[in-house]
């Protein structure tokens, strides 16, 4: 579909400012709304929400359907009666400017324990009927999630593979013992992803009444260790004995690693999810929208091929490519759910037949400033090359800020000959060059301009969210409210009325 010219900011909630120690779904998210508004934006997007596994990745999820508990506000449980304000001012120091996410996962555990066992005794037949209705709505992914997740604590956190093997592989008379068992412990999660989806849905709600769209991320793959892949083992190449994965996903040798990028994840038997229709991918893309306004489809380009690296492999390079029915897939969600509000995130090794898949279905591309200035004014990320269905971008979660990857343009000639480009083509003489940058990627003929919120505050490398292909530090970066002053409000909203988004 074609998407109206607007703009917006790239900004993962994790980042938002709380007294918790992690971003969540407080009042910090409805001023960041506030200041959306003001400064003339209308898109939001956000990363993926699921509970992250390892390395604390929103591209690692324990599943592609629940949410990221962290993120649910305690303050916002309080008029609820299920926390208290003294409570609440039991939380220890954490840094206002990065996340460390052991302390702040036994802190607000601890508090969500607290608030699921005054749930349990509240006689409230509201907040009840509330949460019978969402156990009811979400059935679908929400049983075998919360079993997941109460096996998952029952065996210290193992993965699903390695619990006995009654349970791995899911016999009816082992899972129902355990249910029995961890009873309370199912109920429990159940309970935390209906907090999560409450707020969620009513931040998303005061977005939408004030003209803003939520802009998702749905990665194309998943994790091992996750509540799909324990539910849904056929739809993966995994040894089935084992539960190991025979093959997992990747990318070759490109911008970011000169080895490739070794993900790890599982990749799908695409034959057999062909056969059911595409059903969980169905369900999926089905949940998400009703989440969010328009989904990124991270990897667009593994509907078309994927980068299959033998399991046990120590880097990328070994991997081949190997086709996927992307058309397929694609006509099957568009039969069963209508028009697609989808960006595909076509970065990286792009052949024609991605970019064919693509254009057939409409799905705006993206384009990185950032990209522009390594060749020549051929390069199809410099701004008088964009069409109108594109989503232009300064920089990405996945990339330094557009400050520290300037400042880093120096020492070779080829790097000095990139930043001598950078500065002519915006016209910039190396002051305020981040919003030289924004300037050019909202005043281009894209019809969407994202910037993240950290090129917006003119932000260098210690803001950077993720660096690819390395295993720590990354996803931590917070802003600070008082970062947000009217000064830059006034500039990205004069910009943004300027070039008429």
């Amino acid at each position: 579909m074609t998407f109206p010219r607007a703009s917006g900011l790239l900004l993962h909630p994790t980042s938002l400012p709380s007294s918790f120690g992690i971003g969540d779904l407080g009042e910090s998210a409805y001023q960041f709304v506030d200041f959306l508004c003001s400064s003339s934006q209308k898109l939001w997007q956000v990363l993926p929400l699921g509970p992250t596994g390892y390395g604390d990745s929103p591209y690692s999820c324990y599943s592609a359907f629940a949410g990221n508990t962290l993120l649910i506000s305690p303050q916002r449980l309080v008029p609820m009666n299920l926390l208290t304000e003294h409570e609440l001012a039991a939380a220890p120091a954490f840094k206002t400017t990065h996340i460390d996410f052991e302390k702040v996962y036994e802190f607000k555990s601890q508090l969500l324990s607290a608030a699921f066992q005054r749930f349990s005794s509240l006689n409230d037949l509201n907040l009840r009927a509330e949460f019978d209705e969402f156990c009811c709505e979400q059935r679908v992914w929400l049983d075998d999630y919360a079993m997941f997740q109460a096996l998952k604590v029952s065996h210290d956190g193992k993965a699903w593979n390695e619990w006995e093997p009654s349970l791995a592989h899911r016999e009816p008379t082992a899972l129902a013992e355990h249910a029995k068992v961890l009873r309370d412990q199912i109920s429990q999660q159940k309970f935390y992803q209906w907090l999560f989806f409450k707020q969620w849905l009513e931040l998303k709600s005061y977005c939408n009444a004030r003209g803003v769209s939520l802009i998702g991320d749905i990665p194309i793959f998943i994790a091992h260790d996750s509540a799909d892949v324990w539910t849904n083992p056929r739809q993966f190449k995994l040894d089935h004995e084992t539960g190991k994965p025979l093959v997992v996903a990747g990318v070759p040798p490109d911008y970011f690693s000169k080895t490739g990028q070794l993900w790890g994840n599982p990749i799908y038997d695409w034959e057999q999810m062909q056969r059911d229709g595409f059903a969980w991918w169905i369900k999926r893309v089905r949940s998400t929208l009703k989440l969010v306004d328009v989904l990124r489809i991270d990897h667009f380009r593994g509907f078309e091929a994927c980068w299959e690296i033998p399991a046990g492999d120590p880097t990328a390079e070994g991997g081949t490519w190997v086709d996927a029915p992307g058309r397929e897939l694609l006509s099957a969600i568009r039969t069963e759910l209508g028009t697609l509000p989808i960006i595909a995130e076509d970065l990286g090794v792009i052949t024609p037949e991605v970019e064919k898949l693509r254009d057939d279905f409409g799905f705006p591309g993206m384009r990185v400033l950032q990209f522009a200035f390594g060749s020549d004014s051929n390069n199809l990320h410099l701004p008088h090359n964009y069409n109108a269905n594109v989503v232009a971008y300064t920089g990405t979660h996945d990339n330094d800020t557009t400050l520290g990857w300037f400042e880093s343009l120096d020492g070779d000639d080829a790097r000095l000959r990139e930043r001598e480009f950078a500065l002519k083509y915006v016209n910039s003489h190396d002051k305020d060059v981040h919003w030289d940058f924004i300037r050019a990627v909202i005043s281009s003929c894209a019809n969407t301009a994202i910037i993240p919120l950290q090129d917006v505050l003119g932000l260098g490398t210690e803001a950077r969210m993720n660096l690819p292909n390395s295993t720590s530090g990354n996803w931590s970066w917070r802003f600070r409210e008082k970062d947000l002053t009217p000064a830059v409000q006034k500039q990205l909203s004069e910009l943004t009325k300027l070039y008429g988004r």
